[in-house]
Parts: structure tokens; sequence; C-alpha cells
């Protein structure tokens, strides 16, 4: 047996605590159909997430990303875009998001607005004309359609298969054959076409115009195909799960895309000439991209300084809960990154994938299926919720940028159980049901345990049923509750703006076991025990926070998590 190395490694220095925002926030996501419904309806809404931003506000958190609220005929809730330039009445009015804005302004939080440019609605407007002009058109060549193979070209142009399942091809009245790596009402559009990178500039501007502080980029690698579109035998899917025990910054965990149809270099040219866009805006407007690209390495390349601010780390997300795995990837992300001057993003949980509280639950903990159903694997819920605490806690004493997806500060979890009659996710629909689907991670939050809907709608009505279980969850029945999840997200994004965490450094200690992380950023020491025993602390430690319950000052449980200052 070797004895353990405990000498510090030093992996990433601290930086100016008075840079750009966007390299140390912590940044939360709002799902609009599903954060508050202001109007009755039951689906969320504008003015319904303005009513709410002071929860934000009091919670900690430093800015809000609003997935789509455009116009849209909600075959993709809300992906698939008919008008760039307006908000669905399902949501509001512009009015409504000039008034969100400028109250989310006044809070000092910074607002973030999701950008689909992959693919339109069916129902947009230049879709609608290259419908009606037919083969050989203009209006044609704004998107991807192609003849057919075969002798009568009844067979796809080529043998790519949709994200969402079934082909990616769809082919219209007079024979020809359009390409949707999504759904069949999400025509992907033909980004070496002059006209749609200026629109897009275009939309760029209209929104900076009014008072944005940035764009998640939606689908960001998959912009530009390989010429000629060729054949590919691969698998394509959104949310793989990790195979590997590491991801260093050269390796895969299966949480990349592969294929022909995305990380190709025509889209960086795209890019840097957002990043000149942004650059005419005060203020460090920021550029995030929802790029399922691995290695790292290639990720990497999104963030060089004249393209974009942040790139989502989803091969964080997808490491399984395993000390030496996670203790890779944060690693390799900082080399990475660093070696291009740009932050490190973290995050654990959003709209396209299982809750974290939910993930860590199940026999293969972090595991990534697309979806939990009825009939399905049930998480352990306790043993979920306690692993989703620590993590939270691992992953907010990082220095980088951080995202919360909604809820997960009251402690969600999926609804695992949710009928398969009430899904609403076209991925469910195109694969027949053998995938779930995303429906159990976009359900209504509760807010009021004691209310109708748990406080979600004045009527109570909810456009996804919540699980009775919800109630211990609700706001109101944590806020103000020494030890509850809302409370423990609350101190620590407190401690984390106070001890300047976000632009700290990271430097290993390598003092404990093989399933505990553990390192100091600034003078903080973040120790986090993975396994399923206690393991001891050192003499002294003065404990800041916690993600449980310590029954002394000598120990930390398994799958515990603590912020501590050394005498």
């Amino acid at each position: 047996m070797t004895s353990l190395d405990t000498r510090p490694a030093l992996v990433h220095a601290p930086s100016a605590t008075d840079g750009e925002w966007w390299r140390h926030a912590v940044i939360y996501q709002v799902y609009p159909r599903s954060f508050a419904d202001g109007s009755g309806d039951g689906i969320g809404d504008l003015p319904g997430i303005t009513s709410r931003l002071p929860h934000l506000a009091e919670l900690g958190v430093d800015a809000v990303w609003l997935s789509p609220f455009y116009r849209s005929p909600q075959a993709d809730a809300g992906y698939d875009v008919a008008d760039y330039r307006a908000v669905d009445p399902l949501f509001g009015t512009l009015d409504d998001f000039d008034a969100l804005l400028l109250r989310a302004h006044d809070l000092g939080l910074r607002v973030i607005v999701d950008l689909v440019p992959n693919h339109t609605s069916d129902e947009h407007v230049w879709f609608e004309a290259a419908m009606a002009a037919g083969p050989g058109s203009a209006e044609r060549e704004r998107y991807l359609f192609r003849e057919g193979r075969g002798p009568a070209g009844e067979l796809p142009p080529n043998n790519w298969q949709s994200i969402f399942g079934g082909p990616a091809w769809t082919r219209v009245a007079d024979g020809q054959w359009y390409l949707h790596l999504f759904d069949s009402r999400q025509p992907d559009l033909n980004w070496e076409h002059p006209e749609v990178r200026s629109e897009f500039e275009d939309v760029l501007r209209f929104w900076l115009d009014r008072g944005v502080d940035g764009f998640r980029i939606d689908v960001a690698h998959g912009m530009v195909k390989e010429p000629g579109l060729p054949d590919w035998d691969g698998h394509v899917s959104m949310i793989e799960g990790s195979d590997d025990a590491a991801s260093p910054e050269d390796a895969v965990s299966g949480a990349g895309n592969q294929g022909p149809m995305f990380d190709q270099d025509g889209v960086h040219e795209i890019y840097r000439a957002w990043n000149r866009v942004l650059a005419q805006y005060a203020g460090d407007r920021a550029l995030v991209a929802e790029a399922w690209v691995e290695p790292l390495s290639r990720l990497a390349r999104y963030v060089r300084p004249d393209e974009m601010q942040q790139a989502f780390n989803f091969a964080f997300l997808a490491t399984l809960w395993d000390a030496p795995a996670l203790r890779s990837v944060i690693e390799a992300s900082y080399v990475t990154a660093d070696s291009v001057g740009a932050p490190t993003t973290w995050v654990l949980s959003n709209h396209d994938v299982v809750r974290h509280a939910s993930r860590l639950g199940l026999a293969e903990a972090g595991s990534r299926p697309n979806g939990i159903g009825h009939g399905d694997e049930q998480p352990d819920e306790e043993l979920g919720l306690r692993r989703a605490r620590a993590a939270t806690l691992l992953m907010l004493g990082l220095p980088g940028s951080a995202y919360l997806y909604q809820g997960e500060e009251l402690g969600l979890p999926d609804h695992t159980a949710l009928p398969d009659q009430l899904r609403q996710d076209p991925a469910f629909f195109r694969t027949g049901g053998a995938e779930r689907g995303r429906d159990g991670c976009r359900v209504p939050l509760p807010w009021a345990a004691d209310e109708a809907g748990f406080g979600f709608s004045p009527t109570g009505v909810t456009w996804l049923p919540q699980p009775a279980s919800w109630a211990a969850y609700a706001l109101d029945a944590q806020r103000g509750v020494a030890g509850s999840t809302y409370e423990t997200y609350r101190g620590a994004l407190a401690l984390r703006r106070a001890e300047h965490l976000g632009t700290g450094g990271l430097t290993w200690d390598n003092a404990f076991g093989d399933e505990v992380i553990a390192f100091e950023n600034r003078d903080v020491l973040v120790v986090a025990n993975l396994g399923a025993d206690p393991v001891e602390l050192p003499v002294g430690l003065t404990v800041l926070a916690s993600s449980g319950d310590l029954p002394d000052a000598t120990t930390l449980p398994g799958d515990t998590t603590i912020w501590a200052r050394r005498a």
C-alpha cells in the first residue's frame, strides 16, 4: 500500500474580486411556465415571475436566466420559436417583459434570456414562406431542404436521427425533405445563409436595446453541419449518461453530442460576430453556450476571448457520485478553461435532465436516465436529498460561476410517477414512450404548503400535477427553519459572496481518503465526504456551513459537505 500524498496541490489561482460579473455569478434558471402563474390559467407567466423576484433576491443569486417566452405554438414548450421579437400571449406582453426587467434590475438581479438559433417553429413566417414557395426558391434556402434518395426520392437524404427519436427528416407534399434535429415542428435553419446570420444579429440587438444582460444560446454546437450532410451511424442524444470513471480534458464521459451535425468549426465564426455585437453595449453583456461538447478541450474553444463568455459544464453534471471521478472533472475543467482565460461554470440540474435530488437517489447514484416514470426504478428520496445538498455545497464552494435550476433551493425531486397520459414532452411521443421525457423536472413549483396548487396559481390550477408530498418542500414550510434546504442554500450563497469564493482559487487538500473531495478556496476549507462511512476532521476547525447534521466536531458523516475555517 502506498502512503497518501498530503502535499497541497494548486489547481486554479484566485482572481480579482472586481472582474466581470459573469466570471463568478450564481445564475438562477427560471422555466417560465412552471415558476409562478399570475393569470390563474395554470401556466406560469411573466407577471408571475415578476411577483416572485424578491424571493430570488432574498435567496442571494446574482442573475436570472429565463427559458423561452417568445411567441410559439408550444410544440416543444417554447423552444419552437415563431417570432423572436414577441412575447407569447401565454406568458404576457412585451410591456410585461419590460416590467420584469426593470424590477429585476431594481433588485440587483441581472437578466439573461434564452435564444434558440438552431431551428425555428414551423409557424415562423420564414418557414411558412418556404413551404409556399416550393423547391429551388430563395425562401427554402434559409432552411435545409433536400431531395430524397431512392428512385423516387422516397428515402430521407441521409440516415440522421432526431434527438427526440425517429428520423431527423420530414417529407413535404412536393417531395422535398427538410432537416429537424429535434421535433418535426422545429426545422433547422441554414446557417450558411447570410440572411440567417443577419437576422439573428438583429434579434440580439432588439433584446440588448431593451436592456437584457446576456443570452443563453440553445444548442450552441448544432447550427453548422458538416458539408454534404454525410450519413452517420452513431446515436444522437441530448442527455447521455456517463460511462467513464473520470473525465480528463481530452477524454469523453458520454455527456457530449457526436456526429457531423454538431461541433463544426464554422460555429465559431458566428460567435465571434456575436461577440462584436455585444461589445457595442456597456455592462459586460454575456453569451452562454449550451454546448453538449466533449472533450473539455473542445468545449474551451467556445469561450475563447473573442467568442462566448461562458459554456455550461455538462461533464460535471454527468459525472457519477464518485469522488475520484468528480475530482478529475473539476481539475480538468480548470485546466481547460484557464487555458483560454474563461471562467469555469458548474451546474447540477436544468430543465432537460432529471433533478439531481432524484438522480443521486438511484442505485447508480448520479446517472441520468431520460426521465423517470411509474414502473421505473424509484429513487430513494431521503438519500437523494442528502446527497443533493452535499453536491450543491461542494459546487457552490468551487471558484467560477454556478447555475441553479428553479426549485432546487427547496430540495425538489422529480415527479417520478407522473402518469404517461399527462406527459407533454415530444421526446416521449417520438420514442413511443421509450424515453419518459423531461416533464418530471418541469412540474410547477410549490410556494405555499396549505394552498391549492401549493400557491403556484391564484386558482390552484397547474398545467402538470404536483405530487402531494411536495407540501413539505413548499417555500413557506422552509423559510426561517434552521437546517431546511432553503435556508442551507441561502446561507451558503451569502457566505459565498462574503468570502469571494466565486473569484477564489482551488488547492487540493490531499489529507483525506479516496472517497473525499477536499480543497482550499481562499481561506475556506471545503470537505465533501461522498462515502458511506464517517471521516475524521482536523482538530480546531470552525464550521461555517454544513449540508447536513454533524454529530460532533471531529467527524464528517457520509454524503455530507462542510465549509470550514482552520484555527
